[in-house]
């Protein structure tokens, strides 16, 4: 498991933006795990990405936070090949509902961060 799912992500110098991924996932979730895995890995990979936190509840919703520098940032994850293939996935194998909102984050503060 990395650090993103076990600490909040730091401060981060604005501005810069947040793609807020809220879900509900079905109970068909055969192969959901090692594609989140992948996807988490590709995301790295894009620049201008600078990080991502997520959570899930028991009963399925979950919310991921990704962070992009800059918009070009968020598009060249959102053309993604292999991040729209997962996507089509979702809609038909993973989720009931999902929501994305994208928000450009003006001000960051954090405590107890190392």
């Amino acid at each position: 498991m990395s650090d993103a799912f076990i600490k909040p992500i730091p401060a981060l110098d604005p501005p810069y933006y947040t793609v807020v991924f809220s879900s509900l996932q079905t109970e068909t979730l055969s192969g959901y795990g090692e594609a989140a895995r992948h996807l988490g890995e590709l995301v790295k990979e894009v620049p201008g990405f600078l990080g991502f936190e997520s959570a899930r509840t028991p009963g399925g919703i979950g919310i991921t936070v990704g962070y992009f520098r800059d918009e070009e940032s968020i598009d060249t994850w959102r053309r993604c090949l292999e991040h729209q293939a997962a996507q089509e996935r979702g809609r038909t194998e993973w989720y009931q509902a999902y929501s994305v909102h994208v928000g450009k984050v003006e001000r960051s503060y954090s405590f107890g961060q190392s």
